[in-house]
């Protein structure tokens, strides 16, 4: 895994946004991992930004606390937070990486509305941070391989955030508009 020490301070830093439920912390920790995914396209680094920004917006989502299972999932998680932290600081990067499967494996393990909301959070996760990493200038086909997202949800969302740009009166630049459509071809 590339920037093991950035990714050992971030989870140390989402621990402790975790315990003050301090989401917007847990928003500026996810959107440092944007830059590091762009450039190492390591599926470590993508998996972090995803789970950290997944759990900023399940935190700032104050009805799924009285959900059944929001006790079971919200300790696990912190469990396998302490653990991933425990396992970058002794180097052990194969242990860390099973610990982010463990934690998107924990949706699986919920039932009910939770795991259906929680689910969909995620999904909503990876395609944002899909649209941030391709805003870096990775291909939009690349970029959705990487997220395990497809082309289509991609293009989607960056086209809808570029259609409230034009509702803004923010014309989009001829290259910006070149560049969106080649990508879609690449």
């Amino acid at each position: 895994m590339k920037e093991a020490e950035n990714i050992l301070r971030i989870f140390k830093e989402t621990k402790i946004a975790i315990e003050k439920k301090d989401t917007y912390k847990l928003k500026l920790l996810s959107n440092q991992t944007n830059n590091t995914v762009a450039r190492t396209h390591d599926p470590d680094n993508i998996a972090v930004a995803v789970i950290i920004y997944s759990i900023e917006k399940i935190l700032e989502r104050e009805k799924y606390k009285n959900y059944s299972g929001w006790n079971k999932f919200y300790k696990n998680i912190n469990i396998y937070i302490d653990k991933s932290i425990e396992f970058l600081e002794k180097n052990n990067e194969k242990e860390f990486s099973k610990c982010l499967r463990l934690i998107r494996k924990e949706i699986d393990n919920l039932s009910g509305e939770l795991k259906k909301y929680i689910q969909d959070v995620f999904r909503k996760a990876s395609v944002n941070k899909a649209s941030k990493i391709y805003e870096h200038g990775i291909s939009m086909e690349k970029t959705a391989n990487l997220l395990g997202i497809t082309l289509w949800e991609l293009v989607n969302y960056v086209g809808q955030k570029d259609f409230e740009g034009i509702h803004k009166k923010e014309p989009l630049l001829i290259k910006s508009r070149i560049k969106l459509a080649m990508d879609m071809f690449e």
